[in-house]
């Protein structure tokens, strides 16, 4: 035995730490422990280090002494110290320089809520302690929307004004930077006990000169950590994701530095000298401990299963979904081949710009915690964690999926580790978990009328939560244009393969594959992993022959750094290897593709077929494909070759399966499996089955670290190294019968997890087909089903004010066409008294038939956002229209498609109709128009066939009756709201009015009855307007179903069920019930949000938010003919919505520079926004003091100031900028907004107010500032004042505000590709 060559490997998770040990000439060492447990050891790794060499060396090791390295060659570990100190704000104390006009660029962050239904919104905690603002301003001197660009000659340098970037394009330096001014700051900063920095300064990533002038200055005054933007991540374009990583960096790695120090003295010399350690990094490989960084460490754990599945797991031609189920959550991801990386992402409200692997994490885990709420099954998102854990560790816990498992019987207590209790030699508890499922099992059947049993509820938590995991597992394949049933389910985790076989078995995928370390992955993949390295800049350039040898050089040059960066770490030049990536798009698309180096060096056709699968379409040649940044990725080639995978696909060609005896079981208890209930189960001990064994289910396969339940439609052959498992297509079925007696709250919670993926891959579908930017892009849609009444069923709940709308626009078609519709018709539709919002919005609506063809058994529809159908001006969305025909073609109902045949002829003839209007235009975007219907079109029909799937699994009947009864659970959830509001207030009328900024009145009156229903009349409210202002009623269906979902404040399914307690009176003729012939566009955005503000008024809800989406757009010149006159319309054009302030209420502060109710908009980076446009913004910022004050103040608004560097034309859409933003209960109104036009003159500036709404044409060196309202207060004044919180949780920050302390929020560690696209499609709502 050769003691000093020993290996450990550890993986630091929530609940347990891992650990993997290969000494020479013995056989792996495997162990666990728990991750936390204080009142036995204070480090888990040290302490698993500590086990493992005394049972390797025979000799005790006393806790808290030295632990000897004579016998450690190296160790490998994952931690999650820089998780946990993000999650739990537990970070270093730092500050931050930033542009000036920028101090608040981090609370604003992309102005978008956390989540969409919050009265009180919750803004993630800001890491920084104070930001200072440093009078230094650059920007890019070129813009990319100019038309002349290519006809001008080039720029030169000019030493000190203008110079060369990274990219080579030129940047204007329009203030230095001044040493004085720094040092000053600085030395206060050291004052008042600073000694990390972040910083973070406007197109560093392009011009990093200030930065490095400032961190040079920092250290000469001995600042100890300095973080600065362009270095710390991926350097990439984006001020608000690098800031944020800038000063994540200097919150964490000073935190990992103290854990790595604190390891080290754990050992002999109070060091590592002599050992090989390294860290797993987010990226999937590893780093010597001295260069472990907290911002690159992140998803360290989870990373490392990644890699351990890819090299375990894999066969080389069937790629791998990656499903790693821990105790606190479940991280999904995939490999093909190669690993998958994604470059922006948010972790616990953070964003985070560096590589990570493509991980997503679902909230389900071991610990979840199982709840019962309003009517259904829920699992998590809150976790047990290890401490206490679940009801079983011992340790006074809730009942969690663990504890469902050890219930049912799938966990056997004596083959868990007895490590519970307060000697940790105690085994799971199963009487408390058989006491609490009875009890939670009396009262499901006391609120139901069911006879439910305790393993029927039990097993019904265990479905919940696998369908829940399936969801994001659909995702995240079909997404990037993979079948999700054409993979492997690579299963790990200590949790994984308890629910590997159900997973599967729901995601239509055959072959599950567990390696014999599956439950130790995590530690076993960085053993596995290697040592890499990685540089990135920014690049401007095209990717053409004339460019590439450019980009090769700089290719060099990156190559050479990360070589030097691994020849320091003792990396042998011979073992390094190299991946050069380009990060590459079409020009005029948003849709970037990191692109390996391929075999024949065309980045192009490479690009072009990573384009053509996940988004199904290619441009023209002649389109060009722009480089936005160069990648050198270097590896360290491990010595220790891996070869399972190999192994996997040898062995399962040329083994000899034999189905094993039941007498070979330990012992054959009983387990519960659904429908069948309890079934004999053996239990085999995979350490005594001979490679070959075949296991039919029900059995159990266990080991020292993990439970593998093999269910009975499935069957388990064991292999060397690997235990695969196939599963049957056949499924045990109950009668129908018995599903339609009385509703089953298991499969009521399941039903709406299935409605709701259809209508989710009904959006996957649309995404993927379409052709133009806004919605394959910007997302700008939403898909749902409809009953055969047309009757919401589900909705992805992604744009408010499609929310209830769609339906409308359903049921109109359905009592237009009844009885005359016949299979495969399709409808289009977008015209107000049709169920429409504004004209742009346009919805496609098949009609689902039985496969009688004869009766229609549900609708499938999907709006999209079409940005140009015709109208004034050449816009869709014009400021000044007056009448519906200057917003582009309307359409009651026409039949896109009929008997086979898709009338494109027709369809173009209405589209381009409106350029016969006096001022219009037609759709100058047919090929979008068409490429977009045609989409909607397939979306339909995948839900069509998904819904038919869905009725094939469990019966028309069985189908309908839970449809109905989820929108029966969502009416019982608003009835019991709207009785607690009458028990309230009493049987009073509950009114509300409020006045629109030209004098219009808004108002209603709510009456409740006794039996939970409600009026909403809105009689009292004005006629309709000369603007566009008017709303359809589609619009106040969706304002009131977002605003009861907002009033009842937990999940519940959003269908019809919402409105049907509900009676809306909306006088025919006033502008929220409008003839067919005003213009309607802005009663989408603007009218709508009043809308909300009135009913929550009326409820005495909240007070007034800012009311308003702030529509703000400019519009550039189209540049000059061969004469030099300059050509008719406008060449360029931006539009944005500006967030403002939230309302306070009875319990919180309103939140600051956010986005309230019927928007969600994300607002556009600035060196973006500086890049493609000749704008410099100069200002972003909160108006402080704009919230109204009261016990709870009002959210504040912000300040956004813009200059033009040409003359551009500014268009503004704006309301509450007459009438403030209403207090409620003596808090003080919200301030007004301000819409202003700066003139530069001679003397100075010139300031005019533009007023509510307005188009002007504006000079080189003007300014557009919009000032957007706060929102009202809670409560008088004289009863105190409870801080400003605005929304933001924690302690007193930079702004001196005091910061509300309250619970804190779940936050998912791993936000890959899934959270890129959901929040890609908040934006667009």
């Amino acid at each position: 035995m050769i003691l000093d060559a020993d290996d450990t490997i550890e993986d630091r998770g929530g609940t347990f730490t891992d650990v993997w040990a290969s000494i020479p000439g013995q056989p792996d060492i495997v162990t666990k422990l728990l991750s936390v447990d204080p009142e036995n050891y204070s480090d888990a790794p040290s302490e698993g280090i500590r086990r493992i060499l005394e049972r390797v060396t025979g000799s005790t090791i006393p806790r808290k002494s030295p632990l000897p390295k004579e016998y450690i060659h190296s160790i490998r570990m994952g931690t999650t110290v820089a998780t946990n100190a993000l999650l739990e704000r537990k970070g270093t104390r730092h500050a931050m320089f930033v542009t000036e006009g920028w101090k608040d660029f981090l609370e604003i962050g992309n102005q978008s809520r956390p989540k969409l239904f919050e009265l009180g919104i919750k803004k993630p905690e800001l890491l920084y302690d104070e930001i200072i603002e440093i009078s230094e301003r650059v920007t890019i001197e070129e813009f990319d929307e100019d038309p002349e660009k290519d006809k001008r000659p080039p720029k030169k340098e000019i030493p000190g004004v203008l110079v060369k970037g990274l990219t080579g394009e030129l940047v204007r330096i329009l203030k230095p930077l001044s040493d004085e001014e720094v040092k000053e700051k600085l030395l206060r900063l050291r004052e008042n006990g600073f000694d990390a920095l972040a910083v973070c300064f406007a197109h560093s990533y392009l011009f990093p000169e200030h930065e490095e002038r400032v961190a040079q200055i920092a250290s000469d005054l001995g600042f100890c950590h300095i973080s600065l933007s362009y270095n710390v991540g991926s350097n990439m374009i984006k001020m608000v994701p690098r800031g944020s990583s800038a000063s994540a960096d200097a919150y964490l790695t000073p935190e990992i530095r103290r854990y790595v120090d604190g390891f080290a003295k754990g050992f002999e010399g109070e060091s590592l000298d002599g050992i090989t350690c390294e860290f797993m990094q987010s990226d999937g490989g590893l780093v010597n401990y001295k260069g472990f960084s907290g911002l690159k460490g992140i998803l360290s754990g989870p990373a490392g299963g990644v890699v351990g599945y890819a090299r375990t797991s894999y066969d080389g031609e069937t790629p791998v979904v990656g499903f790693d189920m821990g105790g606190t959550s479940t991280d999904v991801s995939r490999f093909g081949g190669a690993f998958e990386h994604v470059f922006e992402t948010v972790t616990a409200g953070v964003t985070i710009q560096s590589p990570q692997l493509d991980i997503n994490t679902v909230a389900a885990g071991g610990g979840s915690i199982l709840f019962w709420t309003n009517g259904l099954f829920k699992v998590g998102p809150e976790s047990a964690g290890a401490h206490p854990g679940p009801a079983a560790y011992r340790k006074g816990g809730p009942l969690t999926v663990t504890d469902a498992n050890l219930f049912l019987g799938r966990l056997i207590p004596s083959y868990f580790p007895a490590i519970f209790g307060p000697n940790e030699d105690q085994p799971l508890d199963s009487a408390i978990v058989a006491e609490k499922f009875t009890s939670l099992t009396a009262q499901i059947n006391a609120e139901t009328g069911r006879n439910m049993t305790p393993a029927e509820v039990a097993n019904g938590f265990i479905d919940v939560a696998n369908e829940s995991m399936c969801r994001p597992i659909r995702a995240l394949t079909e997404a990037r244009g993979y079948e999700t049933a054409a993979h492997n389910l690579g299963v790990f985790g200590g949790a994984g393969g308890q629910h590997a076989c159900e997973i599967a078995d729901k995601l239509g995928i055959s072959r599950v594959i567990l390696h014999k370390f599956s439950s130790i992955l995590s530690a076993y993949g960085m053993a596995l992993a290697e040592v890499v390295q990685e540089a990135q800049e920014p690049s401007s350039e095209e990717l053409s022959p004339e460019t590439f040898s450019h980009l090769q050089q700089r290719m060099e040059f990156l190559k050479t750094k990360v070589t030097e960066s691994l020849l320091a770490q003792g990396v042998e030049m011979k073992s390094i290897g190299y991946e050069p990536y380009l990060n590459l798009r079409y020009q005029g698309t948003d849709t970037q593709f990191m692109i390996m180096e391929p075999e024949d060096g065309n980045y192009r056709a490479a690009f072009e077929k990573d384009h053509l699968r996940e988004l199904s379409f290619i441009f023209p040649p002649e389109r060009k494909v722009l480089v936005d940044d160069i990648r050198m990725r270097a590896v360290g080639k491990s010595e220790q070759v891996n070869h399972d995978n190999e192994k996997l696909t040898k062995e399962m060609k040329t083994t000899n399966f034999f189905t094993v005896s039941e007498k070979e079981a330990a012992h054959s208890p009983k387990a519960y499996f659904s429908p069948l209930g309890l079934q004999a189960t053996p239990i085999f001990l995979l350490d005594k089955l001979a490679p070959g064994s075949t296991i039919p289910g029900p059995a159990i396969i266990i080991d020292n670290t993990q439970t593998i339940v093999v269910t009975p439609n499935s069957q388990a052959r064991i292999l060397t190294s690997h235990v695969i498992i196939d599963i049957s297509d056949e499924k045990p079925k109950a009668a129908m019968e018995d599903q339609l007696k009385t509703v089953d709250p298991i499969k009521l919670s399941i039903f709406g997890h299935r409605f709701m993926s259809i209508a989710e891959q009904m959006g996957r579908t649309l995404q993927k087909t379409s052709l133009s930017l806004n919605i394959k892009e910007r997302l700008d849609f939403s898909c749902a089903i409809f009953s055969p009444d047309g009757e919401l069923v589900a909705n992805a709940p992604h744009v408010p004010v499609h929310l209830g709308s769609m339906s409308y626009a359903v049921r109109y078609q359905r009592e237009l066409h009844q009885g005359k519709l016949r299979p495969g018709d399709v409808l289009v539709s977008n015209h107000p008294e049709a169920g429409g919002t504004h004209l742009p919005d346009i919805t496609v609506i098949t009609p689902v038939f039985e496969k009688d063809d004869k009766t229609i058994c549900f609708f499938t529809a999907s709006r999209g956002h079409h940005m140009d159908i015709g109208g004034l001006d050449g816009t869709s969305m014009p400021p000044n229209s007056t009448e519906l025909w200057q917003e582009g073609a309307a359409i009651k109902s026409f039949f896109l498609v009929r008997d086979g045949k898709f009338y494109e002829e027709e369809i173009c003839k209405i589209l381009t109709e409106p350029g016969e209007r006096p001022g219009c235009t037609p759709s100058r975007r047919l090929g979008d128009n068409i490429s977009d219907l045609k989409a909607q079109i397939a979306a339909n029909s995948k839900g069509s066939s998904l819904i038919h799937a869905l009725m094939d699994e469990y019966s028309k009947p069985v189908v309908h009756f839970y449809m109905a009864k989820i929108q029966e659970n969502a009416e019982v959830a608003v009835r019991n709201y709207l009785k607690s509001t009458l028990e309230k207030f009493g049987p009073v009328a509950l009114e509300a009015e409020d006045y629109l900024d030209n004098g219009s009145k808004l108002k209603v009156t709510i009456t409740i009855k006794e039996d939970g229903s409600a009026t909403f009349d809105f009689a009292g409210t004005s006629c309709e307007m000369l603007s566009n202002m008017n709303a359809p009623p589609a619009i106040t269906y969706s304002a009131l179903i977002y605003t009861l979902r907002l009033l009842i404040g937990s999940d519940i399914p959003l269908n019809q069920g919402c409105l049907a307690p509900a009676t809306i009176l909306l006088p025919k003729g006033t502008f929220l019930n409008p003839s067919s012939g005003p213009a309607v566009c802005c009663g989408n955005t603007l009218t709508s949000q009043r809308l909300v503000d009135l009913i929550l008024k009326a409820f005495r809800a909240a007070a007034g938010s800012q009311g308003c989406m702030n529509c703000f757009g400019l519009f550039g010149r189209s540049g000059f003919d061969a004469d030099g006159k300059p050509l008719p319309g406008f060449g360029y054009n931006y539009g944005e919505t500006i967030c403002g302030g939230e309302g306070a209420g009875p319990t919180w502060n309103g939140a600051s520079g956010v986005h309230v109710h019927m928007t969600n908009t994300r607002t556009t980076d600035v060196e973006l926004l500086e890049k493609r446009l000749p704008i410099i913004l100069r200002e972003f910022s909160i108006r402080r003091g704009s919230g109204g004050r009261g016990l709870y103040n009002g959210g504040d608004g912000v300040i956004r100031d813009w200059e033009c560097r040409v003359p551009l034309t500014f268009s503004m859409i704006s309301e509450r900028r007459v009438h403030r933003p209403y207090g409620m209960y003596g808090g003080e109104d919200g301030e007004c907004g301000a819409n202003y036009w700066i003139q530069k003159t001679e003397d100075g500036w010139r300031w005019m107010s533009m007023g509510p709404r307005g188009q002007v044409d504006m000079g080189a060196g003007d300014r557009c500032v919009i000032h957007t309202p706060g929102g009202g207060g809670w409560g008088s004044v004289a009863n105190g004042v409870n801080g400003h919180a605005n929304g933001v949780n924690g302690h007193v920050n930079g702004n001196g505000h005091i910061h509300e302390v309250k619970e804190k929020p779940f936050y998912p560690r791993a936000n890959g590709s899934l959270d890129a696209y959901a929040t890609a499609q908040t934006e667009s709502s």
